[in-house]
């Protein structure tokens, strides 16, 4: 039976709403199918890079460095990408992204000897840039989908996103490493560039309404927030991305395949299991804290929290405890908490930012959080080689400690009345 409208003027309201609600949950729905294929590419990859390259000879450092443009132009590509979700809308964005991570994929499946540390950062640097605006699109779009007011709703919607995501992402990096070791370096790459370039299609046939595209024309140097509650978040996000990038990009992968003696399958397997398990955590985040709206009081806490847990892994190390045992417990405890605290984070920005600048504010905040990645990218490499694991968690410890310091200024969360 087809959709007709009542001539009764309630009836009509309540059916054209309905079909307003039908058509956002399908948008949602379209949205996460495809960051759900991003993502799985995007861990794949990393963790196919990290392993093949470690396996050719590169030192912790230099395996580090690979990332440092993935790293660098996500921080551009946040900035800019915001603007440009403002004015072309985010649904371009979002597949702008898809298709320049089909392109980064096909470029290392050339032979070996193309495979300079040049050649990869280029190619890494694609995949940062189509990480960064496939992420950022996807979740300003979901607060264009809520209307206003509904913080409960989109505090549900957005932790399920990024918590299926993060799954999805573990789910990468144990079919990178499983792929690695069946097929090939070059052979995997290809089977993930072709499985993301027919995602892609069938998103863009199926996303056709223009999300996030601004009526007023903001001005480039309007990217820069400047609201005082979006600037502390960014900063708090620096450091708390940080945190977890610095014993988890290089140090960690590498501790289990060198000290540990683990496969690569065994030791993609384990970094799956945590980021799964991370994301099915994010993606409860309104449960486990029921019944309390998220401020800024539960953003310290919660990092108040989480910087024990590293420095009592390392503590714990440096006491001569069965290094398998302490790390593996260890870290199991740190992805629950880091879980709560970065579901907490991806739910503040959407609440603190106008709906007419949402892609902006977003793009801001992660430009904060790609920032964050790279530092510790780069002391993941560099901590590992001159202090080991144990000395990559005592700077997470530290860097979480500063986030929490961050924190105090939050503000609870205000009405969109109030923020308007």
């Amino acid at each position: 039976m087809g959709l007709r409208e009542p001539h009764d003027g309630t009836g009509g309201e309540s059916g054209r709403h309905a079909l307003i609600m039908d058509n956002a949950t399908r948008s949602y729905l379209v949205i996460t199918a495809g960051y759900w294929a991003f993502t799985l590419t995007d861990g794949a990859i990393r963790m196919l890079v990290v392993l093949y390259f470690h396996l050719l000879g590169y030192s912790p450092l230099e395996v580090a460095m690979l990332f440092l443009f993935y790293e660098f132009f996500g921080i551009v590509t946040n900035l800019v990408g915001g603007w440009l979700g403002t004015r072309l809308g985010l649904n371009v964005t979002m597949h702008i992204g898809m298709a320049l991570q089909v392109f980064a994929l096909m470029m290392l499946t050339v032979p070996e000897s193309w495979l300079s540390v040049a050649y990869v950062m280029a190619a890494q640097a694609l995949s940062g840039i189509a990480k960064d605006l496939n992420k950022m699109s996807a979740k300003a779009s979901v607060k264009t989908l809520v209307k206003q007011g509904g913080e409960s709703k989109l505090f549900k919607w957005v932790a399920i996103l990024t918590g299926s995501k993060n799954a999805l992402k573990g789910a990468g990096f144990f079919l990178g490493a499983f792929l690695l070791d069946l097929a090939g370096f070059r052979a995997a790459l290809m089977i993930l560039a072709g499985g993301l370039f027919l995602v892609l299609i069938a998103t863009w046939v199926l996303l056709r309404e223009n999300l996030g595209q601004s009526k007023v024309k903001h001005k480039f140097s309007q990217v820069f927030s400047n609201v005082a509650a979006i600037n502390w978040l960014s900063a708090a996000r620096f450091f708390l991305f940080g945190a977890r990038d610095v014993w988890f990009v290089v140090a960690l992968p590498v501790f289990l395949y060198d000290r540990l003696d683990w496969s690569f399958t065994e030791t993609g397997s384990f970094l799956a299991l945590w980021v799964i398990g991370y994301g099915f955590v994010q993606a409860s985040a309104p449960k486990l804290i029921r019944g309390h709206q998220p401020g800024g009081r539960t953003a310290l806490i919660l990092a108040i929290a989480l910087a024990t847990i590293p420095a009592g892994i390392a503590l714990a190390m440096g006491q001569g405890w069965n290094p398998a045992t302490v790390v593996t417990i260890g870290l199991m405890i740190f992805g629950v908490a880091f879980a709560i605290n970065s579901a907490v984070h991806s739910y503040l920005i959407l609440a603190y930012a106008h709906h007419d600048k949402v892609s902006m504010s977003v793009g801001f905040y992660y430009m904060a959080n790609a920032g964050g990645r790279l530092t510790g990218t780069v002391l993941s490499g560099l901590g590992y080689q001159l202090f080991g694991l144990a000395g990559c968690l005592w700077i997470s410890a530290l860097f979480v400690a500063i986030a929490a310091i961050l924190s105090l200024p939050l503000p609870a969360v205000a009405s969109e009345t109030q923020r308007s």
